[in-house]
């Protein structure tokens, strides 16, 4: 794959599979939870917030999907948000351990993590070699 449509099929992806896991958890997350045997939290907007805010992300990776030197700095945002959820599910995860259903995301998101950053550095400020 060439570098110039790598990186639009990459956030595509990452705007499929953070707005599908934001609808799933926003509309089904108690179905959800009883599917896998995890303890759903006390309230469910504990649930719902962070749901709304990947569908927000979703949008986002979108439009650096459309085009990715206009909206290269929406990628860093992309960047944190991955640290973000990696480092608190392997904090978690390596001291107290985790439900096993937040591991696979963590693992993807980790991937993303690393294609991002690559993303990032492709794209660079304005590099005529990726239009």
């Amino acid at each position: 794959m060439r570098t110039n449509r790598a990186v639009p099929v990459l956030f595509s992806v990452a705007a499929l599979y953070d707005g599908v896991l934001g609808a799933a958890f926003l509309t089904a997350s108690g179905d959800l939870f009883h599917w896998l045997g995890v303890a759903p939290p006390n309230h469910p907007g504990y649930v719902h917030f962070p749901a709304a805010l990947l569908i927000v992300f979703a949008v986002m990776f979108m439009a650096v999907a459309v085009n990715p030197v206009k909206n290269r700095n929406l990628i860093p945002y992309g960047i944190l948000l991955k640290v973000s959820y990696c480092g608190v599910a392997m904090f978690h995860w390596f001291t107290a351990g985790i439900p096993g259903m937040w591991k696979p995301f963590c693992l993807a998101d980790l991937v993303f993590l690393v294609l991002f950053v690559w993303a990032w550095a492709v794209i660079g400020e304005g590099r005529p070699r990726y239009e």
